[in-house]
């Protein structure tokens, strides 16, 4: 399922904060949030009433808030909502980007809605929203092999390889996401314009 560019109000990337989370696996939507904001130059200012750095985003005639939670992983759905209610930022027109274990390292994917499937950090967002019907950007970090080895391996940095792999498929989600909102704003205007 893709994306809805046409809706999207607000982006989030899901990670834990401070230096010794910063290049762990469970980082891997922040770190496409920080790709993002380097590609256009955006500074990311921290917001205490959100719990988090935040930032706007022009790009194909729309206006985007980019935004990153302070908070640790499990608590991000108390940031998210905070925006969401501050700004009344429907919950259909938030696009999360997160890591996702039944992803291989080089794969990503679009989703809407769906489970947390034990994620944490999308656990709480659903808890916050009070929905799944939020957008998505997963993207594969891989699985340990065993559930119980699944806390310390998205805590653990991956190998120089599979980091390779997640930042040249960071690179093309939001490469993606740019085609999607570009497409949205063109078909948008077409429909204005009758």
């Amino acid at each position: 399922m893709t994306l809805k560019g046409q809706s999207i109000q607000l982006i989030v990337g899901l990670g834990n904060p401070g230096a010794e989370y910063a290049d762990t696996r469970h980082n891997a939507g922040a770190w496409l949030v920080e790709s993002l904001c380097q590609q256009y130059r955006l500074s990311l200012k921290v917001e205490p009433k959100f719990h988090a750095r935040v930032t706007q985003w022009s790009f194909s005639g729309k206006e985007f808030k980019i935004f990153l939670p302070n908070t640790y992983m499990n608590h991000s759905g108390s940031a998210v909502g905070a925006i969401a209610k501050y700004y009344q930022i429907p919950a259909e027109t938030i696009i999360i980007a997160h890591d996702e274990l039944d992803l291989p390292p080089g794969d990503f994917q679009f989703k809407i809605g769906g489970g947390h499937a034990g994620h944490n950090g999308l656990k709480d967002i659903i808890h916050h929203l009070g929905t799944r019907e939020f957008q998505r950007i997963r993207i594969g970090i891989g699985h340990p092999g065993h559930k119980d080895d699944v806390s310390n391996y998205v805590l653990t940095k991956p190998s120089k390889e599979d980091k390779q792999k997640i930042k040249m498929v960071i690179q093309e989600a939001i490469t993606k996401l740019q085609e999607l909102i570009n497409r949205s704003s063109t078909e948008s205007h077409k429909k204005a314009e009758y």
